[in-house]
């Protein structure tokens, strides 16, 4: 029998293309997400998953089922959270994702914010880098996430451009004092460790070396945020990164911050939600959190951040 776990799993690989990096995501071991979907494909008695050296491709018949089985899943969120509304629970629940960087400035303020300013909603909070949060809300697995880099429409996601915030150069400590700014060409120049090439702000490295042919170099790629630093402390590598991703170790002097003077790179915050989502009981009260939580991130990034279409 076709189970959920399965329809979850096969999702999961479907959006990344890649079963070790499917594993990682979702926090299971490859053998037994690969025995899953060989599962899968028995009981469906088709071959739903192309293997190659680089990952994996979709079938005619994997494509049909990823369609389903996200309305499936979605159907089954909203069955759970309806009966439960029914049976008398007045407590609702959001479960809204946050990328490291604002879960490193906000993070347990958020919880306090919420149990304060939305009583009967129950707070989940998700952290994941932008690409993951939007892929975790494509399976139906959010209400809400604050990411970056939704810059073009998705099926499926309403989304609202919020503010833009500059990235930053963030370097060890220097024995002599560091100027407050470098230029693109000087932040570039430095080795880097960075996110992997699906992370946007790697993407966006690599646009503005190839705009203004400066060279690019990435010595380092980690998934976890925590190794980045823990290089660049080191002193062994450099960073180009939002400033909340360091705030920490910026605001107890284990690492120096320089702006970009010239050419800045920038990514856009949105606050996203799934389409035609149903509203929530309390939906101002979630409203009013929302906002919240943006007004704490601007005051959080002051000059680093402009609110869109000021």
């Amino acid at each position: 029998m076709i189970n959920l776990r399965q329809l979850r799993y096969f999702v999961g690989i479907a959006e990344v293309g890649n079963i070790t990096k499917a594993a990682e995501q979702l926090n299971v071991a490859q053998p037994a997400l690969g025995l899953q979907i060989r599962q899968l494909e028995q009981n469906l008695q088709t071959e739903l998953l192309l293997r190659h050296s680089r990952g994996v491709v979709l079938t005619q018949a994997g494509e049909l089922l990823l369609e389903r089985a996200r309305r499936i899943l979605k159907e089954v969120e909203d069955a759970r959270r309806d009966v439960k509304a029914l049976a008398g629970n007045d407590q609702e629940m959001l479960t809204m994702g946050l990328t490291p960087s604002i879960m490193l400035q906000l993070g347990p303020d958020l919880l306090i914010d919420a149990k304060n300013g939305m009583p009967s909603v129950s707070l989940s909070l998700v952290e994941e880098l932008s690409h993951g949060l939007i892929a975790a809300m494509e399976r139906g697995e959010l209400n809400a996430a604050f990411a970056y880099g939704i810059d073009q429409p998705r099926p499926g996601i309403e989304r609202t451009a919020l503010f833009e915030e500059e990235l930053v150069l963030i370097r060890p400590i220097a024995d002599e004092p560091l100027p407050e700014t470098v230029t693109l060409a000087e932040a570039l120049n430095h080795d880097l460790v960075q996110a992997g090439e699906r992370d946007m702000v790697q993407q966006l490295l690599k646009a503005a070396a190839e705009k203004f042919s400066l060279p690019l170099r990435i010595v380092y790629e980690a998934q976890s945020v925590p190794a980045m630093r823990a290089l660049v402390v080191r002193g062994v590598a450099a960073s180009i990164m939002p400033y909340g991703t360091a705030i920490e170790e910026l605001r107890t002097g284990k690492l120096a911050m320089q702006r970009i003077s010239d050419q800045p790179p920038k990514r856009t915050l949105y606050l996203i939600r799934p389409g035609n989502a149903p509203a929530f009981r309390q939906q101002e009260a979630v409203d009013r959190f929302f906002a919240s939580v943006t007004e704490h991130l601007l005051e959080s990034l002051g000059s680093l951040a402009r609110r869109v279409g000021s």
